[in-house]
């Protein structure tokens, strides 16, 4: 694809959500999503922004900032001032500019499922970057960004596409699936994508159909990331 690696840009999407439907349960972005991502990007030199659907902070999901979730790429995220900084000033989707990027990467978490799915904003930078022949990537519940994503034509981004995502017997493992808006991986078949899951849950497991590319769980963020630098060498 286009241009070297310094010339290459990224745009991470996060979420503005901090609480589920009860506002005593918090929730917002898996840090590790987004830090093991930043990692590879940063070591290939590519330029990175981040967007949020609202713009200004995104909240952290705090059972991502414990053991043995709080990884070591995460916790050098929190402490770096500069890095925090990114996270309370997020650019808003008007001021960004899409055919600026080489690829979207959607982070999750469990906010997500709450500010993602509606988001004009979001939808309209996805599928012009989608258009122009970027990439298009997300991991863990970041694909919840991508279910009411429509293309110029009218068809839904993910339909007839291979695809993976939070699946929902992790979201049963993880004890929460009675607090979900809805249930994500049936939202996604229901829209006729072609999703799939690794045998275990849990367990790094990335899908690539065209320049699309879908991570299924936290731990999947590295190898998502990887994957879409290996396409923008390509």
């Amino acid at each position: 694809m286009r241009g070297s690696g310094m010339s290459r840009r990224i745009l991470h999407v996060v979420t503005n959500r901090g609480h589920y439907d009860d506002p005593g349960h918090k929730t917002g972005l898996w840090l590790s999503e987004l830090s093991h991502a930043w990692d590879v990007f940063a070591a290939q030199g590519y330029r990175q922004d981040i967007v949020s659907p609202a713009g200004g902070p995104s909240p952290l999901e705090p059972r991502a900032l414990t053991w043995p979730l709080l990884d070591t790429s995460a916790k050098a995220w929190l402490n770096d001032p500069a890095r925090m900084a990114l996270l309370q000033r997020t650019a808003a989707p008007d001021n960004i500019y899409p055919d600026t990027y080489d690829a979207i990467y959607v982070t999750g978490g469990h906010g997500v499922m709450w500010d993602f799915p509606d988001s004009a904003g979001l939808q309209d930078i996805t599928r012009r970057i989608w258009e122009r022949g970027a990439i298009v990537s997300t991991v863990c519940h970041g694909y919840c960004g991508l279910l009411n994503v429509r293309l110029s034509n009218g068809r839904l981004l993910v339909e007839g596409r291979r695809l993976t995502g939070f699946s929902r017997i992790e979201e049963i493992l993880a004890g929460v699936a009675k607090h979900m808006p809805y249930n994500a991986e049936a939202e996604m078949k229901r829209r006729r994508a072609r999703y799939g899951k690794a045998l275990l849950p849990f367990v790094p497991h990335v899908v690539t159909d065209s320049r699309l590319v879908t991570g299924q769980n936290p731990s999947s963020a590295k190898a998502t990331a990887r994957q879409v630098v290996k396409m923008l060498k390509a």
